[in-house]
């Protein structure tokens, strides 16, 4: 019989407490209080993501993959904010479906790339909500018509940079700060199959890509010991709403390479991202999860 979500809400903090306990000293849960603890979340006879009680920050909430994302959170139980840079309107309407469902949402504008940018998104949040997130999630990059490297302009490196290393970096100096006090955090960041592939035409994309690789497994050395974990999701070529649309679910040129021979969708990136936020991964950082039918393999 699962446990009552207000038994569950009472033993939730006694949960951590307990973990954060058992890391810091030298005492070994027993059996009887470790089966205890992962019963608390897990209902008993499964395992469920519940995100209630937390506060997400979804970057370019209102994009193909991003609004899935934010929705799937919301539905977890968490508050969600949804980012824009130009999109307000997408934001919107994400953020509007989230609430007529009876979840908490709101929007907010940001450059991710420019420091006074996020920081001034971190005081509207903090206003707004009346706290700040414990989830992050980096999803937002620039687009831009991929040419070879010789023949891609600069402005383009620059650009995916900004987008993929320094949104990273500005994210985490706005927000980590607050989860390494808490104990708790997530930060998710949203990669990409390409950056193992490297194939001609990627240099741009696949040059800022690599680089936020980089920053996320340093940063999950540092916030790991106050209890945030850092991660990547990295979506394969995935089916959204813009397909669906256009009618361009099948590609039998990408599909015939891919060991599970078909593209995924926007669900189960957001599937990824709800369950690495969750505490069922609470002992998974530094990871780069491909989520692409096994379409790239990271090696040992």
């Amino acid at each position: 019989m699962p446990l009552p979500e207000p038994v569950k809400a009472v033993l939730r903090p006694l949960r951590r407490a307990l973990r954060s306990a058992l890391r810091g000293g030298s005492a070994r849960p027993t059996d009887e209080l470790s089966r205890i603890i992962r019963s608390v979340e897990g209902e008993r006879c499964g395992m469920v993501i519940d995100l209630s009680g937390h506060l997400a920050l979804v970057t370019g909430g209102g994009g193909e993959l991003g609004r899935v994302i934010a929705r799937t959170l919301a539905g977890c139980g968490a508050g969600v904010v949804v980012h824009y840079h130009r999109g307000e309107e997408k934001a919107q309407a994400v953020a509007d479906d989230i609430r007529g469902a009876g979840g908490r949402a709101m929007i907010v504008a940001a450059d991710v790339g420019d420091e006074a940018s996020v920081f001034a998104m971190k005081a509207v949040i903090e206003r707004e909500m009346g706290a700040l997130p414990d989830i992050l999630v980096n999803n937002a990059v620039t687009q831009y018509p991929w040419k070879s490297i010789l023949e891609q302009p600069v402005e383009d490196f620059d650009s995916q940079y900004r987008s993929c290393v320094l949104q990273n970096v500005l994210m985490a100096k706005a927000f980590a700060p607050a989860m390494t006090a808490k104990g708790w955090g997530r930060i998710i960041a949203i990669n990409t199959e390409c950056s193992m592939q490297c194939y001609a035409g990627q240099g741009a994309y696949v040059s800022g890509k690599r680089g936020m690789d980089g920053v996320l497994r340093v940063l999950a050395r540092e916030v790991g010991p106050s209890g945030v974990t850092v991660n990547q999701v990295a979506p394969g070529w995935m089916i959204s709403d813009r397909d669906r649309t256009a009618g361009t679910e099948r590609s039998e040129g990408y599909e015939k390479n891919v060991p599970l021979r078909r593209r995924g969708d926007d669900q189960d990136i957001a599937n990824a991202v709800a369950f690495l936020a969750s505490d069922l991964a609470d002992f998974i950082t530094g990871v780069y999860l491909p989520v692409c039918g096994g379409n790239v393999m990271p090696t040992i």
